[in-house]
């Protein structure tokens, strides 16, 4: 069984694969990479990302409060989404913990191959209300089209 609380090991072997991968235009599952201006060296820092779409808008979840592209968003509020070649810049919102549970509830039927790593990090089911439950945990961005 996997530590609960921990994301893989594996998974810092293996963003660098998908990301070089979609850079290829070879698209995985849900997966999008999301480039982000890092707070420190102002370099573009990318990650893969599952987006979700809710009521016609798209968002994107992080497990982890703490993660470096959460960090890294909140400091410069855009990003350049992409899927394979095609590419976007987006401004990413952050949603206060009140507006995210709806938008959590959604994730396990939207991102069913996301479930596992919500599942090692905190415990939880496919249960839509275990994942409302993390609001306080997960921040969660709105992406919107930046016309800059």
């Amino acid at each position: 069984m996997p530590e609960k609380g921990r994301l893989p090991g594996w998974l810092r072997l293996i963003n660098p694969v998908i990301v070089a991968l979609q850079h290829r235009g070879v698209v995985i599952g849900t997966m999008r990479l999301l480039s982000i201006r890092g707070r420190k060296s102002g370099k573009l820092r990318t990650t893969p990302v599952s987006p979700l779409a809710v009521n016609g808008r798209r968002y994107i979840i992080s497990g982890l409060e703490s993660a470096d592209w959460v960090r890294n968003v909140r400091a410069a509020g855009w990003g350049i989404l992409a899927r394979g070649r095609e590419k976007e810049r987006v401004k990413l919102v952050e949603l206060p913990v009140e507006e995210r549970a709806p938008i959590l509830r959604a994730f396990p039927r939207e991102v069913p191959r996301g479930v596992g790593f919500f599942r090692r990090l905190y415990g939880v089911s496919a249960d839509p209300e275990e994942f409302a439950a993390l609001a306080p945990k997960c921040p969660v961005f709105r992406v919107e089209v930046d016309h800059t």
